[in-house]
């Protein structure tokens, strides 16, 4: 194979649509030699302000949501910029996007148009070199899976903020394997969904796919799951644990938060001892966004106050940016990272941030977002990045479906080279 085949010969975009039948961008980079890459961006509902700017046409179709302007900056201005570019030099094709759209946020082309091509043309490599792309990112050394972080329980405003806390989750730090880990998530789902509808509280399936609650208080949730988890065989924070996605900023603001479930208001130190107070009643191992992204103050109290076997991790607080980790750092706010690619707009951005976070000590958890699709490249990038984490919402609907199952073909292929980030997954970290 010449150095010339890895150069892009052609950019594409199309509009395709969401797991919530919204538009979104699909792109396609083909190389000189014939190999073809393709990604779809997803969109997040809960965001954090200093994310990258999805790029929407606003108007009347689809409430405003129409991509035709991102679609249209792929097809034009960026696949001008790109054509003869070495795609196998994702920095620097990557440095080319950044630079052509000249914004701090991606504002003028649009994050989901720079995501969907330099996630495009990664792939393109991996079809090039006749690799599946975890392989291509991370060579022989990428044999990790990842511990799931799979939603039960959808709330805030993946469900209507039927109840407040976004995300009631578990993870399997007594699982073997991923496999095992994915099966005992099955057992826990089915008896949750059980329990919920012999207590009247079943209203449906939330937008990521977990149960859709009808629950009277947060505390019922986590009181529900952990005897979903006891009726499904398992020891309650041994062989399967708790992951909370509080999404503090959908209901907080400078240090004031109020949960309308319950009718009260909190303040900083107020949400953080009822959240401290659920990690001693319940086997909590990881608390995503404790407090809001405008709060660092009450983030870092946060991180001193927990127990030490707590995950604390910032998503919204953080956007997957290495700048602000480093802030956090220095403050001792959090001790894992939330990578999302389309918070920052190009895979290289994504990975500064991973890199960041190891040297100080941080862990982090690749993440889908609530409307989501087929894709499944960020399976890819937890394994071939070698992160150990991996949330990608529930056990059910087909979008998140395959990137469960795109991880068991993985672990299956890699035979017995395959490691699982199992128990070692939590802990370590900034405490």
């Amino acid at each position: 194979m010449k150095d010339s085949d890895f150069d892009i010969r052609s950019v594409h975009a199309r509009r395709v649509w969401d797991s919530r039948g919204r538009p979104t961008v699909e792109a396609e980079v083909a190389l000189h030699g014939g190999a073809l890459g393709r990604a779809i961006v997803p969109a997040g509902a809960s965001k954090g302000t200093r994310e990258a700017l999805e790029l929407r046409d606003g108007g009347a179709a689809f409430g405003g949501l129409d991509v035709r302007q991102a679609v249209a900056h792929v097809n034009g201005e960026i696949a001008r910029a790109v054509v003869g570019l070495a795609a196998d030099d994702q920095a620097a094709l990557d440095a080319r996007l950044i630079a052509l759209d000249g914004t701090p946020n991606k504002a003028r082309l649009g994050a989901n148009a720079t995501l969907a091509v330099s996630m495009a043309a990664a792939h393109a490599v991996a079809a090039a070199r006749g690799l599946p792309l975890y392989a291509s990112l991370g060579g022989a050394d990428a044999t990790l899976l990842p511990m799931p972080q799979i939603q039960i329980f959808g709330g805030g405003a993946h469900a209507g903020r039927r109840v407040d806390i976004q995300d009631f989750m578990i993870v399997c730090p007594g699982a073997a394997n991923f496999a095992q880990a994915l099966e005992w998530t099955a057992e826990v789902y089915a008896q949750a969904g059980a329990l919920m509808r012999a207590r009247g509280a079943l209203a449906g399936v939330a937008d990521e796919g977990g149960w859709w609650p009808a629950f009277d208080t947060n505390e019922e949730a986590l009181e529900t799951l952990v005897g979903a988890i006891e009726n499904a065989g398992f020891v309650p924070g041994e062989q399967v644990g708790i992951a909370l996605d509080i999404a503090a900023s959908d209901f907080g603001r400078e240090g004031r938060y109020r949960l309308g479930l319950e009718q009260r208001e909190l303040d900083s130190d107020g949400l953080i001892e009822l959240l401290l107070r659920w990690c001693e009643r319940f086997p909590v191992l990881s608390i995503e966004d404790p407090l809001g992204e405008d709060d660092a103050q009450g983030f870092a109290r946060f991180t001193r106050a927990a127990p030490r076997r707590l995950q604390i991790v910032g998503d919204d607080f953080l956007v997957s940016s290495a700048d602000l980790l480093r802030e956090a750092a220095a403050a001792g706010a959090a001790n894992t990272v939330l990578l999302k690619p389309n918070q920052r707009g190009t895979l290289t951005e994504t990975r500064q941030c991973w890199d960041a976070a190891r040297a100080l000590g941080y862990r982090a958890i690749v993440s889908a977002r609530s409307g989501e699709t087929e894709d499944t490249t960020i399976v890819h990038l937890a394994i071939g990045w070698q992160v150990g984490q991996l949330k990608v919402g529930s056990f059910a609907r087909s979008e998140r479906m395959a990137k469960w199952n795109e991880a068991l073909r993985i672990e299956e292929r890699l035979g017995a080279r395959a490691r699982f980030a199992g128990a070692a997954a939590f802990g370590g970290g900034r405490s």
